[in-house]
């Protein structure tokens, strides 16, 4: 097969590094890519807005089978464009992507269908958002753009004061532009966030290994929320009894409502979940990987990914045994000096060639500059190491990551540490 993933990040990165182990493979591309994963696929400059081009690429190269990355050309409808081309795309169409694509709709979808979540109220007009605001009792407030922020749409809040502040920022000052336009101020839940991916095919679904991440920029969970500074799995939040009830009250329960909406959901849909003292309750959907939960997840996949992934295109999902392998992952990511705020690009990145053989670079913020490898984004590099024992994968990381360096170059120091207690 000729295989053609879309986007430029770590998880394309970790897509494509699997998808390469693949004896389904003959030829793999990446639009737009990256220099790590052009060590991996041919990589074709080309905007990933640009249906067209991108279409006219498939058809040049025969792609037998196109993968969606990112989430922005999902919501804009790249899979319904593809396929009235006829080509075949792993990734939700429009219709679907909404529960990625608006808050609101997902919201309203999780009321619908009585799905454990945080109770909530929507806005598009400033100042009666803040009268509502003012009507509740003071403490800690969720406030989430409605539509696509990269990540850091949602944002917890101490107090209403700093609600407050929060809802202008995206109301009035447009932080998130048109993201921004309504806004959701939501029940703040307390307890521990889990990851779970499942593979849909419209009617089944696998469930891939249950991963955490790590959205605040600082050790501790401080600092402003970011795309993601590191992630680990399988995580013990999600245990076996509490992934049954995941499953029953949650998932089952979503599958059900797509079907009596008439949503025929094929691709990664996303749960974020909240693990409370009353049971597991929807923060999100995502209809796509994470970033960086990927770099976790798929590492620990024991299949053959293309199989699963094609799979889903054929709707033939109850014929697959996926097995994952006995061990834990753990990533870290090394960003740029003063992301999530402003950062400089172009910062030389040294000390790529002593990463030990058994520990996994994956790049998301990287460029060339003739020989160089150099910094291009605020999330740089995802190191992901792997162990049976929880404490030495964490170890093997961060060993990795004193190996690294560039200007400026940052990273939490915390990430899985919470995990290991939880595993003693």
């Amino acid at each position: 097969m000729n295989v053609l993933v879309l986007g430029s990040g770590g998880r394309e990165h970790a897509l494509v590094w699997k998808i390469s182990r693949s004896p389904m493979v003959k030829k793999l591309y990446c639009i737009p890519g990256n220099p790590g994963i052009a060590e991996l696929a041919e990589c074709q400059k080309i905007d990933l807005g640009d249906f067209a081009a991108i279409e006219l690429f498939i058809t040049g190269r025969q792609i037998d089978l196109t993968i969606v990355g990112p989430e922005q050309p999902l919501v804009e409808g790249i899979v319904d464009y593809l396929q009235a081309k006829g080509h075949a795309v792993f990734g939700p169409d429009k219709h679907a992507a909404q529960l990625e694509g608006s808050k609101i709709f997902a919201k309203n979808f999780l009321q619908k269908y009585k799905i454990p979540s945080a109770h909530f109220a929507d806005f598009t007009d400033y100042n009666k958002a803040i009268t509502y605001l003012n009507s509740l009792e003071d403490g800690m407030i969720v406030i989430k753009a409605d539509g696509l922020a990269a990540g850091k749409g949602s944002v917890v809040c101490k107090n209403k004061k700093e609600a407050g502040a929060v809802l202008k920022s995206m109301m009035v000052d447009k932080q998130f532009g048109d993201a921004g336009q309504q806004v959701l101020i939501e029940e703040y839940l307390e307890g521990r966030e889990a990851s779970l991916f499942l593979i849909l095919d419209g009617k089944n679904y696998v469930a891939l290994s249950p991963a955490q991440d790590y959205k605040r920029a600082l050790d501790g969970d401080l600092g402003k929320n970011t795309g993601g500074m590191g992630s680990f799995a399988p995580t013990p939040v999600l245990s076996k009894t509490m992934l049954d009830r995941a499953i029953s009250e949650i998932v089952e329960p979503v599958l059900s409502g797509l079907r009596f909406e008439g949503i025929s959901f094929k691709g990664v849909l996303y749960v974020g979940l909240m693990i409370t003292e009353s049971g597991p309750h929807v923060i999100e959907f995502n209809c796509r990987f994470g970033d960086p939960e990927t770099q976790v997840v798929l590492p620990l996949l024991k299949s053959d990914l293309m199989e699963i992934l094609l799979a889903s295109v054929q709707g033939s999902l109850d014929r697959q045994k996926v097995e994952f392998k006995d061990q834990y992952a753990v990533c870290v990511i090394a960003a740029s000096g003063g992301y999530p705020d402003a950062y400089r690009k172009g910062k030389h990145i040294s000390g790529l060639d002593e990463v030990d053989d058994e520990v996994l670079v994956f790049h998301a913020g990287t460029g060339r500059e003739g020989q160089n490898i150099v910094t291009s984004g605020g999330r740089v590099l995802g190191i992901t190491a792997l162990d049976k024992n929880l404490k030495t994968a964490i170890g093997k990381v961060y060993a990795n990551m004193e190996k690294i360096h560039f200007e400026g170059m940052q990273y939490r120091r915390d990430i899985a540490e919470h995990g290991w207690k939880l595993v003693l």
